[in-house]
C-alpha cells in the first residue's frame, strides 16, 4: 500500500505462536510479563525514534497481548508462519500491508528481551550519521572454537596452548536489535552492503530465549541488575 503519510521509523516484532524447542515461549512470563511485552515496552520507551510499533503474528494470544498494549498487529499468513519461515518474510509482509511509507525498520526479536537502556539511541545515531543501509548488534566471543574432523578436535581460531586473551577477536550476531532500510527489506535483504556491526559488551547480549534454561538465566540477570 502507498500513502502520503510517512512514518520514518517503525519497530517490527515478529512473534510466531509455534515453537518446537520451547512451546509458547513468546508468551512465557519473564519478570512477571509475557516475553513479547519486554520488546513492546522497549519500543515504547524509544518513542522519540520509533513512530509506530507492529507485531507480526499468527497466534491469537500474542495478538491479544499486543492489542492490549496498544500496538498494531499484522496477521501473519500460514505460508510464512511455519518453522521454515524467515524473519525477512515476516518483515516484508508487514511493509507490504501497512498504510504508510516507511524509511527505517527496527527489528526487535521477542527472544532477546533484555537490552541496555541506551542501546537503540546509541545505535540509531551511528546508523543515521554514517548513512548505513543496515546495522546489526554483535558481541565478541572469547571461546576457543574448533571443528570435529575424523573424530578429532581441530582448533579453528587458536593454537593448542594459546592463551585466550591472545585470541584473534571473533564476533557473533547477538540479535539484540537490527536497524534496516525498508527499501532493502522490500528488495529481499536484511543486511546491506553498507552494514554496520555495532559492538555490544553487556551481559544482556548473551540472552537468547530458546529453552527453559535461557528463561531462568534471564530472570537471574534481571535480579542481579536490579540490585546494583
Amino acid at each position: 500500500m502507498t500513502a502520503s503519510i510517512i512514518h520514518k521509523t517503525i519497530a517490527i516484532i515478529p512473534a510466531r505462536g509455534g515453537s518446537k524447542r520451547f512451546p509458547g515461549k513468546n508468551i512465557r512470563l519473564l519478570d512477571g510479563l509475557p516475553l513479547i511485552e519486554h520488546s513492546i515496552n522497549y519500543a515504547k520507551v524509544n518513542s522519540d525514534i520509533i513512530d509506530n510499533i507492529y507485531v507480526s503474528t499468527d497466534d491469537a494470544e500474542i495478538k491479544r497481548i499486543a492489542m492490549d498494549e496498544g500496538v498494531e498487529v499484522i496477521d501473519r499468513p500460514l505460508g510464512i508462519s511455519g518453522d521454515e519461515a524467515t524473519t525477512l518474510s515476516a518483515l516484508k509482509h508487514v511493509l507490504e500491508n501497512v498504510e504508510y511509507n516507511i524509511e527505517n525498520v527496527i527489528l526487535l526479536q521477542p527472544t532477546n528481551p533484555l537490552r541496555p537502556k541506551s542501546l537503540l539511541v546509541d545505535a540509531f545515531q551511528v546508523f543515521e550519521i554514517g548513512g548505513y543501509e543496515s546495522l546489526m548488534t554483535v558481541s565478541e566471543s572469547h571461546k576457543k572454537l574448533g571443528r570435529i574432523e575424523d573424530k578429532k578436535f581441530v582448533p579453528y581460531n587458536y593454537k593448542m596452548g594459546q592463551r585466550s586473551q591472545d585470541l584473534e577477536p571473533l564476533y557473533y550476531e547477538n540479535g539484540l536489535l537490527y536497524i534496516i532500510k525498508a527499501s532493502l527489506i522490500l528488495e529481499g535483504s536484511l543486511l546491506g552492503k553498507k552494514n554496520f556491526p555495532f559492538i555490544v559488551d553487556h551481559p544482556f547480549a548473551a540472552v537468547d530465549i530458546d529453552y527453559e534454561d535461557d528463561l531462568d538465566y534471564a530472570e537471574f540477570l534481571i535480579k542481579k541488575n536490579s540490585t546494583k
